[in-house]
């Protein structure tokens, strides 16, 4: 190993959508700006999907990875408790184990990159006397919400979800109440305390990594780096390295990319709902009917339908084992009567190759990060339908700011969507002229983003300049 070089611990997080994209922000500092990279994981012990992903990143291998031994949380929160709660205490327990690790690595990382739940670890950095980062692995809006959510803690009154007003971010678009990610949805849970103290810890970094790039979000880029908004806040850089997403790998599915062979350019829609998101038995159903009715080619990710949560497979993405088969779940006769029109995949299917095939020409989504600039980077326009997270404020951006969506006229998460709604979003997307003037802007984004991540590109520059303050960081007395 180079000791010359800048060596980046990286901290993930358990959950695919976490995962991802920091082993995606590794290959990029490796590969593009001549790091030394090391991943230290905090894995959930019900994900094979996370030892997958680990898994891919041994060929080539560009960096290691230090697969931290699962948490158990069971005596500390309920098994029912909210994500952010199980992975706010998860990470925290973590600790003892992140330090020894990280200290114990020879040689010693010379910089710490922590991720949205990783806040906690931040001291960690100033115990071993290094530079210490935060990634944010979603858009500007979301970080302006989230570092603005101690001071509206202390604001508003009530909860946030009854307010007449929308939430003001300055030098930001207002957010609706009812757009307010999860952990503000009730102001006495566990996960909005959580919430309100990574909000207020983010700012206490040497800087802030986004990812997005400059020319997706200038507005609330520039808020950021405003002292007289956002930037009162912010008092570090912040970095918009983006889009990085999951890298193209073999096909390893030929059935389904036969079949897509087979089919017209952009004549194919694909619907899945993320690594960890799922549905209704009655929510199923209409979207069968409404994939039917629309007469359009079709793939379609099928889980289990859920009781609870939205966000119950967060912990099991890719797990295969026990329960029904999810398609018995479906209408009777649906897949006799769509055979030759589309194809139902039980449980996962890989997204990124799926939406980089030229026959696909719109996306179903529940409005993960990840997946929105999988879908933007591949040129995919999408029909917007948040579950669980920070989604709803994802789906407003890319329908009414970005002009790269449609979406329903109810919340998905509030309210069953019917057949006739889905119809007229797929024949949108795929057929009408609302549709073409869609995938003209997205195309148009696509290369942006193409020109972001390209030499001398905004975001290439962007992670150039970090690697510039690490090093003045590690310089200074």
């Amino acid at each position: 190993m180079d000791i010359s070089k800048p060596h980046a611990a990286l901290l993930s997080s358990p959950g695919m959508g976490h995962l991802i994209p920091v082993v995606e922000l590794g290959k990029r500092l490796v590969t593009h700006h001549n790091f030394t990279v090391t991943i230290f994981a905090v894995t959930s012990p019900m994900s094979p999907a996370e030892s997958d992903v680990i898994q891919s990143c041994m060929s080539p291998k560009l960096f290691d990875i230090v697969q931290l031994p699962p948490v158990d949380i069971s005596g500390l929160v309920d098994a029912n408790s909210q994500i952010v709660t199980q992975l706010s205490v998860m990470m925290r327990e973590a600790r003892p184990a992140i330090r020894l690790a990280i200290s114990d690595w020879n040689p010693r990382p010379t910089m710490l990159i922590v991720d949205l739940f990783g806040t906690e670890s931040l001291p960690i950095a100033d115990e071993l006397d290094m530079p210490k980062y935060v990634y944010i692995a979603s858009n500007a809006w979301f970080l302006a919400l989230t570092i603005r959510v101690p001071f509206l803690d202390k604001e508003v009154e009530g909860e946030y979800v009854d307010q007449v007003e929308p939430l003001r971010l300055p030098g930001c678009k207002s957010v609706l109440p009812e757009d307010v990610v999860d952990p503000m949805l009730d102001r006495t849970n566990q996960q909005y305390f959580e919430y309100v103290r990574i909000g207020s810890e983010i700012p206490l970094s040497d800087g802030i990594l986004l990812n997005t790039w400059a020319d997706l979000q200038p507005t609330s880029l520039a808020a950021m780096r405003d002292e007289d908004l956002l930037g009162r806040v912010i008092k570090s850089p912040v970095y918009p390295v983006g889009p990085l997403t999951r890298t193209v790998s073999a096909l390893d599915d030929p059935l389904m990319f036969d079949w897509l062979d087979m089919q017209r350019s952009e004549s194919v829609i694909y619907v899945s709902f993320g690594s960890g998101g799922t549905l209704s038995y009655e929510q199923m159903t209409e979207i069968a009917w409404g994939l039917e009715l629309s007469e359009q080619r079709f793939i379609w990710v099928v889980r289990q339908p859920s009781i609870g949560a939205a966000d119950a497979a967060f912990f099991t993405a890719g797990n295969a084992s026990g329960g029904d088969d999810p398609l018995n779940y479906l209408p009777n006769g649906f897949l006799t009567r769509t055979k030759n029109v589309g194809l139902v995949v039980p449980l996962w299917a890989p997204q990124a190759e799926v939406l980089c095939h030229p026959s696909v020409g719109g996306f179903v989504s529940h409005c993960g990060w990840n997946s929105a600039l999988e879908s933007i980077t591949n040129g995919v326009p999408m029909i917007a339908w948040p579950l669980y997270a920070e989604q709803r404020m994802n789906a407003t951006l890319l329908t009414e700011e970005l002009g790269v969506a449609v979406r329903p006229k109810v919340l998905p998460s509030k309210k069953v969507v019917g057949r006739q709604e889905i119809e007229k979003m797929v024949r949108t997307i795929m057929q009408d002229k609302e549709g073409h003037a869609i995938r003209a802007r997205v195309k148009e984004l696509k290369h942006s983003a193409e020109k972001a991540l390209s030499m001398d590109g905004s975001s290439f520059n962007a992670l150039s300049e970090l690697k510039n303050h690490c090093s003045m960081k590690a310089r200074a007395p």
